[in-house]
């Protein structure tokens, strides 16, 4: 059973799930853009075996806090979180999870870090993405903030996330909403990301070519076969380009790859587990 937690890191406080279990081996899972520590809650049970979760809630986001200005949600400072959480936590050289901007602050850590972890997953993220699929992501983070509901929510957040059932979407926006003072359901993510100046999701690539061909870790790349944001072509680049990258391509799966199909993502996570570790 998972318990809540916070660690100061960078002059913030961050809050994360830990997992539990007995396993030796240690991982920090770091979620999409504007979403929040629970984008693992069904994968992290099918391998707590394997590895203790350490899910976080990034800066800005979830119940952790907020940067004093955009300028600090840069991808150096977000990497520079996970090098703070880990010391803080006593982790030894975890496996470092991250799903889309989570996967781009994951891939910056440990290109500037490797001595620090023991491999990397990344999920439907790479150098090159789709200029229309980021655009959807931005889409979704400027809809409403609020809702009257939380049928309302699911309704809507179903036509982003065709290959989840309403009841599994409801399950997570239950413990992702907030009640506003005035009754309403309300997301947890910094107001300031919907701002139309807020470039975080573009900007974020400058210089990512570079930080993925500095990888020297093993890394599995996840990629959703339906994914609007990660195609297929610019995954296999990816895998050709930098030696260390192992391509799986999850079957009936969009962006949100672990949330879409997470017994599949389970195992081809146990597979590398079982190579690398």
């Amino acid at each position: 059973m998972s318990t809540q937690h916070r660690a100061e890191v960078n002059g913030l406080s961050l809050h994360y799930l830990d997992h539990g279990g007995d396993a030796a081996v240690s991982a920090v899972a770091l979620h999409g853009f504007a979403l929040n520590c629970h984008s693992f809650d069904e994968v992290a049970p099918a391998l707590s075996d394997r590895l203790r979760w350490y899910a976080l809630d990034q800066r800005g986001h979830g119940h952790s806090d907020r940067a004093a200005e955009l300028a600090d949600y840069s991808r150096d400072h977000m990497a520079d979180d996970v090098r703070g959480f880990i010391e803080s936590a006593g982790l030894e050289r975890p496996v470092v999870l991250g799903h889309s901007m989570g996967g781009m602050n994951a891939m910056t850590f440990a290109a500037a870090h490797p001595e620090m972890l023991r491999a990397l997953v990344l999920i439907d993220v790479g150098p090159g993405v789709s200029v229309d699929g980021v655009q959807q992501v931005r889409q979704f983070v400027q809809g409403p903030y609020e809702m009257d509901s939380l049928e309302a929510w699911v309704d809507m957040t179903h036509q982003y996330y065709p290959f989840r059932s309403k009841e599994n979407i409801r399950k997570r926006l239950e413990v992702s909403l907030r009640e506003t003072a005035e009754g309403k359901m309300a997301k947890m993510f910094d107001e300031r990301f919907r701002d139309a100046d807020f470039r975080g999701v573009g900007d974020a690539r400058s210089g990512i070519w570079e930080t993925a061909r500095a990888l020297t870790v093993p890394t599995l790349l996840l990629h959703g076969a339906k994914s609007p944001v990660l195609q297929l072509e610019q995954a296999q680049e990816f895998a050709a380009q930098v030696d260390v990258v192992r391509l799986i391509t999850i079957p009936e799966a969009g962006h949100s790859v672990a949330g879409d199909q997470p017994q599949a993502v389970a195992a081809a996570l146990r597979e590398f587990l079982d190579d690398v570790l």
